[in-house]
């Protein structure tokens, strides 16, 4: 790390803030900062924030309700933010800047120039977002206001962890220093450094998960799409925030079953019709069950005693954590930031 890094405090305006995945990743990096706001307009998450993080000022507001003068005032000299995602996916239409849920970043963008303080910005976005008007943008506005820039299109694996999430990076800083590695003009597709293979689920999965967690017959009858991820697995998919409320494209469930008698069960629901009620019986011999709020927590990388507090739904556990972040990959991105 640079001397600056070591001796400065950073002050940190987390934006779009959900459960705080960019506070714990700021913390993961052990870089000397605070965030001094956080903004978000959902209430829901703002609660989960605020109990895990009781001594951070938190704005329930509409981003484009902060003036510059005002985020002037705070004093920060760095932002961390995730803005939506949904003008950028195929479900959310693919409308881009016509999204009128792009128009807070495009605010911000629009105001970036007014923003004296501003030395850092890192910014996480859905793989797709490099291929929009809306990044385009956002690009050539930092590029006006003398930020140096690099871009990344990062899969959680790549940095030893067992969840394929896929994201799109920006990370930036004023041009008053070089990087210490070779920035490219593509995006980049992996870190600088090597990271170790990505552990065993072994290692998150919880013990005695309670039955409310195992797949209804409803689920079962779709059993020949599911993606099945064992305790020796090395992998499991992105999870989404429909988890628990739609099957396909959504994440993986797990089973404490062994490989074989796996098979055996589906070789067994094989010879029958897919959905019947036959199907649905063979199935149910290996108890497939989806992955616990907690045990995606730890996939993403959230430190060990965060928490959901007990007023919090879990369906409503699920759709946060699918609007959120993996943590390891923004603490990566962070220390490279600010080295």
């Amino acid at each position: 790390m640079s001397d600056a890094s070591d001796t400065c405090c950073h002050r940190i305006l987390e934006l779009y803030s959900g459960i705080g995945g960019m506070h714990c990743a700021w913390n993961s990096a052990g870089i000397k900062g605070k965030v001094v706001v956080a903004v978000d307009i959902n209430t829901v998450a703002n609660e989960v924030y605020q109990s895990n993080f009781p001594d951070t000022n938190i704005f329930n507001r509409n981003i484009q309700s902060l003036t510059s003068d005002e985020i002037n005032g705070l004093k920060v000299d760095t932002i961390l933010m995730s803005p939506p995602c949904q003008p950028f996916t195929r479900n959310g239409k693919l409308l881009d800047e016509n999204d009128t849920r792009a128009n807070s970043f495009l605010y911000l963008i629009k105001i970036l120039e007014k923003l004296k303080n501003i030395k850092y910005i890192l910014m996480e976005n859905v793989k797709g977002f490099e291929n929009s008007t809306v990044r385009d943008i956002f690009i050539k506005k930092i590029q006006q206001c003398n930020f140096n820039y690099q871009e990344f299109l990062i899969c959680p694996t790549t940095v030893g962890i067992p969840n394929s999430r896929c994201r799109y990076y920006c990370i930036a800083k004023i041009n008053h220093s070089p990087w210490h590695f070779k920035r490219k003009d593509e995006i980049m597709q992996c870190l600088p450094k090597q990271y170790d293979e990505p552990f065993t689920l072994d290692e998150i999965l919880e013990v005695d998960v309670s039955d409310k967690f195992l797949l209804k017959d409803k689920f079962l009858k779709r059993g020949n799409i599911l993606d099945i991820c064992y305790r020796d697995c090395r992998r499991s998919c992105c999870f989404t925030k429909a988890y628990s409320h739609y099957l396909e494209g959504t994440g993986s469930v797990v089973t404490e079953a062994n490989r074989d008698i796996v098979q055996k069960c589906y070789e067994l629901a094989n010879n029958t019709e897919v959905g019947s009620d036959e199907f649905i019986k063979a199935l149910k011999g290996i108890k497939l069950r989806f992955f616990t709020p907690k045990e995606i927590l730890l996939l993403m990388a959230f430190p060990k005693n965060y928490v959901f507090p007990d007023t919090i739904t879990l369906k409503q556990c699920y759709r946060l954590l699918g609007n959120s972040v993996n943590v390891k990959v923004i603490s990566e991105l962070i220390k490279i930031l600010f080295e």
